[in-house]
């Protein structure tokens, strides 16, 4: 598969030549008779009887492929290989490019920011499951790493599948993604989506975890639903509720409630869904689910208009929006706030009394200075608040 995907993100790109031929050496048609034929090209009208300027040397050799380049080098005898043509190194560099620039290219289909979010609720729901120091122990890491990787692939998918549903949508919001500025082709997306959802159930599967499974289950059904663009009972994001609905599914309640089950389970043996720390979790995710789904519609307006996708940012306008979802989370801080002074442990309430305080304090600074009208500045907010989830998946093992 990798090779297949690596073919078709190959292009045409400039070859690299060790000692590369100096414009004084072509000067003369004896001297620009010593540079080997090359198939395809017709080098003497552009060498004969003219001194060629290392514009003209660069420009023609940027229209050699790889493919050419190695067909050449067949051509060429044992003897020849001190031509300042011939680059034996070139082969072994080209695959390592093209491997290097097909991980940054995959990195990127992954969204970054959402593969890292994925990161952090594996690490803080497992965490959440821990009692006591014992349980820290080589099945706890083992387990973990289970959840890490399968999350991650499902991940891929979600986010795969998306980019693949709202490819000429994102040619206007998300140009740079890698489907949409044509840097990944869809065939090579296909598969790898596919591949990334059969590696995350197959991992579930295999180390016999009903709760990973299931919620990864949860999990491909409301991404699939969300992003299809089957009408009429599919394509979820047309609509506010549906749209918030996907969220909480996704990053408050099953998801993440399945992440803890799988750890209870193997430290446990059994999970109590109803344990302070829990409960606290989904409720403060939830704010930050349902607060992120409508924020990251402001800036995509322009393009959901286009494209027939009543948004909540389009119904009620992108400054109301804001300002909704801005509330919502400084609501979700105080409620923290006086959640963390019910607690009966001395450095639990305090720490989480102050933290929540002072990330809505510091949340509404930066609200109040952001220009809605300003698409850029709106990215940022919207970057800041993922920044706040991340920070919010370790105060909640603050929670005691």
């Amino acid at each position: 598969m990798a090779s297949v995907c690596m073919g078709s993100l190959c292009k045409p790109t400039s070859l690299l030549f060790s000692g590369v031929v100096k414009a004084s050496s072509l000067a003369t048609g004896a001297q620009a008779s010593k540079i080997p034929r090359i198939s395809n090209f017709d080098m003497k009208e552009s060498l004969q009887g003219r001194h060629c300027t290392n514009h003209t040397d660069k420009k023609l050799y940027n229209r050699l492929t790889p493919r050419q380049m190695k067909k050449e080098k067949f051509e060429l005898n044992a003897a020849s290989t001190d031509n300042p043509q011939f680059d034996a190194t070139h082969d072994l560099i080209n695959p390592l490019e093209n491997a290097i620039r097909f991980v940054d290219v995959l990195y990127r289909f992954m969204r970054p920011y959402v593969a890292i979010g994925t990161v952090f609720s594996v690490l803080s729901m497992s965490l959440l499951a821990v009692q006591k120091m014992s349980d820290l122990s080589p099945l706890f890491f083992l387990k973990l790493m289970q959840a890490l990787v399968g999350g991650l692939f499902m991940q891929m998918y979600v986010c795969g599948f998306n980019q693949i549903c709202d490819i000429e949508l994102d040619k206007v919001n998300k140009p740079s993604l890698p489907l949409a500025a044509g840097e990944l082709s869809m065939r090579t997306a296909i598969i790898v989506s596919s591949i990334s959802a059969v590696m995350g159930f197959s991992i579930a599967w295999i180390v016999g975890s009903p709760p990973l499974f299931w919620g990864f289950v949860g999990w491909f059904t409301v991404a699939t639903a969300y992003s299809a663009n089957v009408y009429p009972l599919l394509r979820w994001k047309r609509f506010p509720f549906m749209t918030a609905f996907y969220m909480l599914i996704s990053k408050a309640l099953v998801v993440p409630v399945a992440y803890y089950m799988h750890m209870q389970n193997s430290i446990n043996g059994g999970a109590s869904l109803l344990s302070r720390p829990l409960l606290f979790a989904v409720g403060i995710l939830s704010a930050f689910s349902l607060s992120m789904i409508f924020f990251k519609d402001i800036p995509d307006i322009e393009g959901d208009r286009m494209h027939g996708i009543k948004s909540l940012a389009i119904r009620l306008g992108e400054t109301r929006v804001f300002w909704i979802c801005i509330w919502i989370l400084e609501m979700a801080y105080v409620a923290a706030g006086l959640v963390g002074a019910t607690s009966s442990i001395t450095w639990s309430k305090y720490a989480t009394i102050i933290s929540h305080l002072a990330m809505g304090a510091l949340l509404w600074m930066r609200a109040k200075s952001v220009d809605v009208k300003n698409v850029k500045a709106v990215q940022s907010m919207y970057m800041f608040l993922w920044q706040l989830f991340y920070a919010e998946y370790g105060l909640i093992l603050l929670v005691r």
